[in-house]
């Protein structure tokens, strides 16, 4: 199995800094390929977010250069990447905490991250940023950590009425904001032919899972260009849609 990536971000139609940062690395090892990609939402209303979102980039990438070879080398397990995942995303949070107590300013940070190797791949998610499985139809693998999304689990709510709740931007969690942070794991097998796609919430309130699935499906996602060209498609649609927060998209095709 081999991938394509492609990744896309806009600071959107009202903000002037980006407060999104993304990472997308394809890597090979012993003459196979994989990919690790990383997303994450500095918060909307916070002041300095780019400096918490990119810093958790950082802390994972440094994992990545330290820490993964080793584990490929000794064979990755679920607990492993639980384990060392979750330890990265609560020493960034106490760092970022820790910051904003020094400099008394209020930031924070989703993340959602991805690895996929030829067996497996793994995901951790904090926030409302969101990684879905594209093929025939969409699946979104994440759960958003939200008030809104607890409400519609709760039967308060229907993804409709979601859309236009005013607790819509509210977290449960993020990094650098909350007391204690607690990423959910999602784990699987990666299959062939399917686009894997990580995504801020500004790409997704104003496009709907159908643009998704005709614009990012895995039939016209068959080069790096037209992955580009696609993301960049449905960024400009939900500008023009009127998306006020950043904008940011991240795919990977899987192909033999």
């Amino acid at each position: 199995m081999k991938f394509i990536v492609s990744a896309s971000t806009d600071a959107g139609n009202v903000k002037t800094v980006n407060q999104d940062s993304l990472s997308i690395q394809l890597l090979e090892r012993h003459g196979q390929q994989l990919v690790f990609a990383l997303l994450c939402d500095g918060m909307g209303g916070l002041q300095k977010g780019e400096l918490a979102s990119a810093s958790v980039i950082y802390a994972f990438r440094r994992w990545k250069e330290e820490r993964m070879p080793i584990l490929l080398a000794a064979g990755i397990q679920d607990n492993y990447i639980r384990q060392e995942w979750s330890r990265i995303i609560t020493e960034c949070n106490e760092k970022i905490k820790g910051y904003g107590r020094m400099q008394e300013v209020r930031l924070g940070t989703t993340v959602t991250a991805i690895l996929i190797t030829q067996e497996r791949f793994y995901v951790a998610n904090v926030g409302d940023s969101r990684a879905y499985e594209i093929r025939q139809q969409i699946t979104q693998i994440t759960k958003d950590q939200s008030v809104v999304a607890r409400e519609i689990a709760r039967g308060n709510l229907t993804p409709e009425q979601a859309e236009t709740d005013p607790r819509r931007s509210i977290l449960l969690q993020c990094i650098g904001a909350s007391e204690r942070v607690y990423a959910d794991f999602y784990f699987g097998t990666p299959r062939v032919n399917t686009v894997y796609m990580l995504c801020s919430d500004g790409f997704r309130h104003k496009i709907s899972p159908k643009e998704m699935l005709e614009m990012l499906g895995p039939c016209r996602m068959n080069s790096a260009e037209n992955m580009g060209q696609s993301e960049r498609a449905l960024i400009q649609l939900a500008k023009e849609r009127g998306e006020r927060d950043n904008i940011t998209v991240v795919t990977i095709k899987t192909y033999c």
